[in-house]
């Protein structure tokens, strides 16, 4: 018998559930998606929801193009339009996830591109005026950090490789070492991301 296979982490929204700031969803039937759920492997999250966040809610972006990791270690925020800072509610959520990648070992996941949560590769730069940084949403970031390949929905075959390639099975292992906090104290709100 082969070992179970770890689960894949997917975007809620990206399954269709109405958690988007806007109340809406992404909802992609792609055929790598549609096998992973028929395999029972996929593990749907949503870190805004998980942190609080209603549904809707005012859009927000990270402060100054500074991206996911940043705002993790205290460096910067994610504000609203209206300058009010959602922060805690982002760590919150991103740590949230980060205990159930750690829990189900998950080694790939297929987040919403452009959120400042879920955006693996490029995000909106803090200004409001539809522009993007390649710079990680929070969870995103924190994901990368702890080891696990992050894709985007654009990139669904190229998810399906890595799965396959790490063979999917769940079994132990080291991760990577957590980035240096500027200080204890800026870092003591959030968890560890040592394994």
């Amino acid at each position: 018998m082969s070992a179970p296979r770890a689960p894949v982490l997917v975007s809620a929204c990206l399954l269709g559930a109405p958690v988007r700031h806007d109340g809406g969803h992404r909802r992609d039937d792609h055929a790598v998606l549609q096998r992973w759920r028929a395999e029972g492997r996929v593990l749907v999250l949503c870190p805004e929801r998980l942190g609080g966040l209603p549904t809707p809610r005012p859009p927000a972006e990270i402060t100054e193009g500074a991206g996911g990791l940043a705002v993790w270690l205290g460096r910067a925020r994610v504000l609203t339009r209206q300058g009010d800072d959602v922060s805690p509610a982002f760590v919150a959520g991103a740590a949230q996830v980060l205990a159930a990648v750690k829990a189900h070992r998950v080694r790939v996941a297929v987040l919403k591109a452009g959120s400042p949560s879920c955006g693996p590769h490029d995000t909106h730069d803090g200004r409001f005026v539809g522009q993007r940084v390649a710079q990680p949403g929070v969870t995103a970031a924190v994901l990368r950090a702890w080891g696990v390949a992050v894709f985007d929905e654009h990139q669904w075959d190229e998810a399906a490789c890595a799965d396959d390639a790490s063979g999917g099975a769940i079994e132990g292992g080291s991760r990577p070492e957590e980035p240096a906090a500027p200080s204890a104290a800026e870092h003591a709100s959030r968890p560890s991301l040592s394994p």
